[in-house]
C-alpha cells in the first residue's frame, strides 16, 4: 500500500512540475528567461500566456467578401473556353455575354445559335463543362448556368482562401497571436482580431483589403488621357475580347490618370507567382521582381514569343502599372517598377509572395481597444478570480475541517494544470477565459462537495472511515464524470460556433474540467490514503 501511495505522489508530483514549467517557461524557454531577467517573473508569465484583444488592445474588424467576383473570375475563363471550343465545333453565334454580371455572374447568355447546331452546343457544354447546365431561353437565347452547387461551393472556398491569404500577410507582419475565422453572425464574412499590434491600422488594412491580383496582358493601345478618348480612337466600340483599364506609368498625358486597352485573358496571374522580392532598377529606383512557376513560366515564355515587338501590360489591382515592349522572348521572371517607396515594394512584395485574394473584401465594422480597457479588464478579472479563489477556499475549510485542506489542494493544483496548459499550447487568453477559470473553479468544488457529502454519509452509516472514503470516492464518480461531461460537450459546441473571446472560455473550461477530473478524484484519493495510511485502524478523519 505504501508503495502504491509514493508512486502515486511521484507521479502527481512530476505533473506538478511539468505544468509549473508551462507556465514560466512555456514553449520557448529563452524567450521566457529573457523575459524574466527584463521584467521579472510577471513578464516571464505574459510572455506564455498570450492575452486576448479585450485584454491586451487591439483591432477587431468585421470583413465582407465580394464572392461573387470569384463566381465572376470562374465565368469569365469559361467564356474564353467556351469561344474557343464553340469555334473548334463549328458552332457560330453572335455574343457571348452575361446579362447581369453584378448580381448573377453564374448566368452566360449565348446568342445567334442556329437551330441545327443546338446539339453540338449541348455536346460542348456538357463535355467540357460539367459545372454548368445549359438551358433555353426567351427569344432563341441559350443560356449556360453555374450549377447551384457549384456555385455555393466556389463562393465557400473563396471565403476560405481569403482567410489563408489573410493570415499569411498578417503573420508577414508579426502580429502575435491573431484570431482570422470566418464571422459566424453573416454570410461569407471573416472576423479579423489583431491584439496589441503597434503597426499603423492603415497600412495594415490597406495590406489586407488589397487583392494583389497581378496580371500581364497584352497592352493593344494607349496610353489615353481618357475614357472617351479611348473610345474615339477605337471607333467608339472595344473589341469583345478587349477591355479598357486605368493606370498610371508616368506617361504624361494631361492628368494622373491614364486609360489602356488590353487583352481582356491574361497571359499569366497572379496563381502563377512562385516568389517576389523587393529590388531596385539600375537607377537605384525601387521595383519588385517575381518569377513565375514552371507552368507559369510556360505560357509566359509561349505569349511574349508570339508577340515579339508587341508592348505587354503589368496589371495590378486593375491598373495598369507598367507597359514595356517585348523584344525577345522572356521565361519565368519580370519587374514590377513605377513610383514605388521601399515600404511599398516590401508590402507589394509580400502580397504577392502570399497570393491574390479571390475576391475583393469591404470593411463593415472596425473597433480599436486601448490598452488601458485591457488592463482594466484584466485587474478586474484577476481580482474576481482571487476574491472567488479565497472564499471557495476558506469556506471549505470552515465546513469540512482538515478535509478542506484536501480539496484546497486539488483547486490550488487544478488551476496551476490550467495555467500550464496555457503556456503549453499558447491558447489566448480572454475575458471571458478568465471567467472560464473562475467557473472551473466552481466546478472543482461541486466536485469534492459530492465525494465529501457521499463520504459523511456512509460514516454516519456505520461505517468505518476507510470503507466511507472508498465508497464515498465510487459512488460519486459517476456523478462527477455525468456532470462534466455534459458541461464539456456544451464548451465544445461553443468552440465550434463562437467567435475569438467565446471560444477562449470554452478552451479554458474544457480543460479546467479534464484537469478538475485528475485533481478532485485521484489527487484527492491519493491525499485520503495518504491521511488514512498513517492513522490507527479505525481512527475517525476530520470531515
Amino acid at each position: 500500500m505504501r508503495k502504491n501511495l509514493f508512486s502515486k505522489t511521484i507521479f502527481i508530483i512530476c505533473i506538478l512540475l511539468v505544468f509549473v514549467y508551462g507556465i514560466f517557461m512555456g514553449t520557448d524557454p529563452d524567450k521566457a528567461i529573457q523575459a524574466w531577467k527584463t521584467g521579472g517573473i510577471g513578464a516571464a508569465i505574459q510572455q506564455n500566456i498570450h492575452m486576448g484583444l479585450d485584454l491586451k488592445g487591439g483591432t477587431h474588424l468585421i470583413l465582407q467578401v465580394a464572392v461573387n467576383e470569384a463566381v465572376a473570375t470562374d465565368t469569365d475563363r469559361m467564356i474564353q473556353g467556351l469561344k474557343e471550343d464553340l469555334g473548334k465545333a463549328g458552332v457560330t453565334y453572335t455574343d457571348i455575354s452575361k446579362p447581369d454580371p453584378k448580381n448573377h455572374p453564374e448566368i452566360i447568355d449565348v446568342k445567334g445559335v442556329s437551330p441545327d447546331k443546338t446539339t453540338a452546343l449541348r455536346g460542348v457544354v456538357s463535355d467540357s463543362y460539367p459545372k454548368y447546365d445549359l438551358q433555353t431561353g426567351a427569344n432563341g437565347v441559350y443560356q449556360i448556368v453555374m450549377k447551384p452547387s457549384e456555385v455555393t461551393s466556389l463562393k465557400n472556398r473563396a471565403v476560405q482562401q481569403a482567410i489563408e491569404t489573410i493570415r499569411s500577410r498578417v503573420d508577414a507582419l508579426g502580429v502575435n497571436e491573431p484570431t482570422i475565422q470566418e464571422h459566424g453572425l453573416g454570410d461569407y464574412q471573416i472576423l479579423v482580431e489583431l491584439p496589441g499590434t503597434d503597426l499603423d491600422p492603415a497600412r495594415v488594412r490597406e495590406i489586407m483589403q488589397s487583392t494583389a491580383m497581378l496580371e500581364i496582358r497584352q497592352a493593344i493601345g494607349g496610353p489615353y488621357p481618357d475614357e472617351q478618348a479611348a473610345m474615339q480612337a477605337n471607333g467608339g466600340v472595344i473589341p469583345p475580347d478587349d477591355m479598357l483599364l486605368p493606370g498610371n506609368t508616368g506617361e504624361e498625358t494631361g492628368n494622373g490618370t491614364e486609360y489602356f486597352l488590353v487583352s481582356r485573358t491574361a497571359a499569366v496571374a497572379g496563381s502563377d507567382i512562385r516568389d517576389a522580392q523587393p529590388s531596385a532598377d539600375e537607377n537605384g529606383r525601387p521595383e519588385v521582381t517575381f518569377q513565375l512557376s514552371n507552368e507559369g513560366g510556360r505560357r509566359f515564355a509561349q505569349f511574349t514569343g508570339a508577340h515579339v515587338g508587341d508592348n505587354l501590360a503589368v496589371v495590378l489591382d486593375g491598373h495598369v502599372r507598367e507597359v514595356a515592349r517585348i523584344n525577345e522572348q522572356i521565361h519565368d521572371s519580370g519587374r514590377i517598377s513605377g513610383s514605388f517607396t521601399q515600404q511599398q515594394t516590401h508590402d507589394l512584395s509580400m502580397m504577392l509572395r502570399s497570393g491574390a485574394l479571390p475576391a475583393s473584401i469591404h470593411y463593415l465594422d472596425e473597433e480599436t481597444v486601448g490598452p488601458s480597457l485591457g488592463a482594466d479588464s484584466i485587474r478586474a478579472g484577476v481580482l474576481a478570480a482571487v476574491i472567488g479563489m479565497a472564499a471557495v477556499l476558506i469556506f471549505m475549510l470552515i465546513y469540512y475541517h482538515g478535509a478542506g485542506i484536501n480539496a484546497d489542494l486539488a483547486l490550488i493544483l487544478n488551476l496551476v494544470i490550467l495555467l500550464g496548459f496555457l503556456g503549453f499550447t499558447g491558447a489566448t487568453l480572454t475575458l471571458p477565459g478568465i471567467a472560464g477559470v473562475i467557473l472551473t473553479i466552481g466546478m472543482g468544488v461541486d466536485s469534492n462537495v459530492l465525494i465529501f457529502e457521499r463520504i459523511r454519509e456512509e460514516l454516519r452509516a456505520g461505517k468505518a472511515p476507510a470503507a466511507a472514503v472508498d465508497q464515498g470516492f465510487h459512488h460519486a464518480w459517476l456523478t462527477i464524470v455525468d456532470t462534466h461531461v455534459t458541461t464539456i460537450v456544451s464548451a465544445f459546441i461553443l468552440f465550434i460556433f463562437g467567435t475569438g473571446p467565446v471560444r477562449g472560455f470554452a478552451v479554458t473550461l474544457t480543460f479546467g474540467l479534464l484537469a478538475n477530473l485528475f485533481t478532485a478524484v485521484y489527487v484527492s484519493r491519493v491525499i485520503f490514503d495518504s491521511i488514512l495510511n498513517r492513522k490507527e485502524r479505525g481512527a475517525a478523519i476530520s470531515i
